[in-house]
């Protein structure tokens, strides 16, 4: 089982970071997901109501990534931080796409909660998984691409383990490598805050939310803490 951990040199950066990593094992994601599917339409039912509507670039919660992506030397208005790409889409569309279970459930609960989500399956990661800037010489290989390589910048922050990098500009775009299909039976999920002081009860309410339509469908299920305090955790 990997470890997750967070380099000091990002600790120092954001030292009010808070990640929650809520693991699922055995999961079954070729059996209907009710919860999640009814999750998912009542959120667009909402915004097709007036009732709620995603966090913009305007919310703290997403502005306060657009000012790490930039302390990075990332444009933040042309390449996204996830929930923000995913919640722009939502309001332009009205929908959200239909991926498979698991990750519907996570897409679910990040736009949701205006927190960046993301997942991996373990049973493709090699080695332990660190959050900490890049040194250039990393490999990535977006999602959907199998064929592309791309070298982050020197400085970005990214997730990597000993083989390259699972995701970009902290939690842009997710690897091909480590994607969760409807076969992937271990997995982390990731929920993501800088400001742990003001949201860090949000992310714990998210994280059981996304636990919630986890359970039915797994043998186990756990969630553990990152912060700069903490900054290892064993998955």
């Amino acid at each position: 089982m990997p470890a997750f951990r967070i380099a000091p040199a990002v600790a120092d950066a954001f030292p009010d970071t808070l990640i929650a990593l809520v693991t699922a094992t055995a999961l079954r994601g070729r059996e209907p997901w009710p919860h999640t599917a009814t999750a998912l339409e009542e959120l667009e039912q909402q915004l097709a109501d007036g009732a709620w509507q995603p966090a913009d670039e305007s919310d703290p919660r997403i502005e306060a990534w657009h000012a790490a992506y930039r302390s990075f030397g990332t444009n933040p208005r042309r390449i996204r931080p996830s929930v923000d790409a995913l919640g722009r889409r939502l309001a332009k569309k009205g929908t959200l796409p239909r991926i498979n279970p698991a990750v519907d459930s996570y897409n679910t609960v990040s736009v949701r909660h205006g927190l960046p989500a993301g997942a991996f399956d373990l049973d493709h990661v090699n080695g332990d998984v660190d959050i900490r800037h890049a040194d250039g010489t990393e490999t990535f290989t977006p999602l959907g691409e199998p064929d592309t390589v791309e070298h982050p910048k020197p400085g970005e922050i990214i997730y990597a383990d000993t083989t390259g990098v699972l995701t970009r500009h902290w939690n842009h775009r997710d690897t091909h490598r480590t994607r969760v299909t409807e076969d992937s039976t271990h997995v982390a999920f990731v929920l993501e805050t800088l400001h742990a002081t003001r949201d860090g009860a949000l992310l714990k309410s998210a994280a059981e939310e996304l636990r919630g339509l986890l359970t039915p469908h797994a043998d186990r299920t756990t969630v553990h803490y990152l912060d700069p305090a903490q900054p290892d955790t064993e998955q």
